[in-house]
């Protein structure tokens, strides 16, 4: 399994805290399964992204991770968040904050609400060559009451990646609804960790595959979990993907006529 979303790096956000921590989380995630992890920091008002210094973090940790004989391949990738500055940089240089300087880019919205402008914001970055990758959508408190958004967005060519607590449901019965429900649609490209730590928020994704494998096939939880996370790390173009349902239905409310008549 690839993990495209973690929060390796000790000392840099609220993920590991400590270095021992950062080799410890990457030994459940190797005992899990997990061969490939991009490190993904936050970059937002409370968290500086320097590319250069955590590749430095990422390579340290990689020697050491051979010293250990933990057997991951690790990468760099951001949390990315849509304020102004990040906006602006990520035009300026596209490849600052993408999973390993290619074309992907993980997107995180704020909890509470959508930016006016997230439209705008998500067609730029295609313009400027990237491929955004909405995180977790399932665990945003708007969208959990509205979904629609989420199909518009994929419409244009976003892809989602949702939580693999939340489709186990240790994020709450709230996100786990969400999660199949955009699960049985075919709406979801990735499955990670977004690890934080060992502990409430551990880098496992063993379950949760295992659950899509046997509630919506085992081709559609390779592909989540191995081969459009591989493609993505790698900078490739994703394989064929199962066809979006519903993507394309009217939203509209119908009138009666409609109703009756089956138009």
């Amino acid at each position: 399994m690839i993990d495209i979303h973690h929060h390796l790096l000790w000392d840099q956000d609220d993920g590991a805290k400590t270095l021992e921590l950062s080799l410890d989380m990457a030994r459940i995630a190797a005992e899990d399964g997990i061969t490939h992890i991009a490190c993904t920091p936050h970059s937002n008002g409370f968290y500086e992204y320097d590319p250069i210094a955590i590749q430095s973090k990422i390579d340290y940790l990689q020697d050491l991770l051979k010293q250990e004989e933990i057997p991951i391949t690790l990468g760099r990738g951001c949390d990315f968040h849509t304020s102004y500055d990040n906006i602006q940089l990520a035009h300026e240089e596209p490849r600052r904050f993408s999973l390993n300087g290619g074309a992907y880019l993980l997107v995180e919205l704020p909890d509470h609400a959508l930016p006016p402008t997230i439209n705008e914001v998500f067609y730029q970055l295609q313009i400027d060559g990237l491929t955004p990758i909405l995180t977790h959508p399932e665990r945003n408190l708007t969208l959990q009451k509205d979904m629609s958004r989420i199909k518009e967005w994929l419409r244009t060519g976003v892809l989602v990646q949702v939580t693999a607590n939340s489709v186990t449901g240790r994020m709450g019965k709230t996100a786990q609804r969400l999660a199949h429900e955009l699960l049985s649609k075919n709406w979801v490209h990735f499955l990670a960790t977004d690890a934080h730590n060992d502990t409430s928020r551990p880098p496992k994704m063993r379950e949760a595959m295992e659950i899509v494998a046997e509630r919506y096939g085992s081709d559609y939880a390779h592909m989540l979990c191995v081969s459009n996370p591989l493609a993505a790390f790698m900078d490739k173009p994703l394989p064929q993907q199962r066809e979006m349902m519903d993507l394309y239905e009217d939203d509209a409310p119908k009138s009666w006529w409609q109703r009756l008549t089956g138009r």
